[in-house]
């Protein structure tokens, strides 16, 4: 499974001109889910989001978590980023999960995060969505927990 997080000022998803979901500071992440990924491995994947330190200390280090910091979550479910980009001009999709398993396993993965954190926002799963955001740093990082 794949988290691209982004330490955001804010965050917004819209779907047919309707914002569905938005958060204020925090995290947007954008969730990949691969053939073989696993329950366990969404909710370890919620783990390493919440507790992943990005955020700035009194010292300005990223020191802290968004646990610690009290910010909000949106998650957006992207099978984009399961692609396989390693040869020609075309994605190949063949390494993301079937919509039904990748729709299950984001879910999970919502539910872990929920367990965690106070403010949990999420995308429309299959929908076409318009994601705002205003990167913060910019930061930007790319998680994994390995399928299987």
């Amino acid at each position: 499974m794949i988290g691209l997080l982004q330490r955001v000022t804010r965050a917004a998803v819209r779907v047919e001109d309707q914002t569905i979901a938005a958060i204020d500071a925090g995290l947007l992440v954008l969730v990949g889910v691969e053939r073989g990924d696993t329950e366990a491995g969404a909710r370890r994947l919620a783990q390493r989001l919440v507790g992943y330190r990005v955020f700035p200390d009194d010292a300005g280090r990223m020191n802290r978590s968004l646990v610690d910091s009290g910010g909000g979550l949106l998650l957006v479910p992207q099978f984009t980023l399961a692609a396989d980009t390693r040869k020609g001009t075309r994605p190949g999709f063949s390494s993301a999960a079937e919509p039904a398993e990748g729709e299950r396993l984001f879910q999970e993965l919502v539910a872990a995060a929920r367990a965690e954190v106070a403010t949990v926002e999420t995308g429309r799963f299959s929908a076409d969505m318009a994601v705002e955001l205003v990167n913060d740093g910019p930061v930007t990082f790319e998680l994994r927990v390995p399928p299987g």
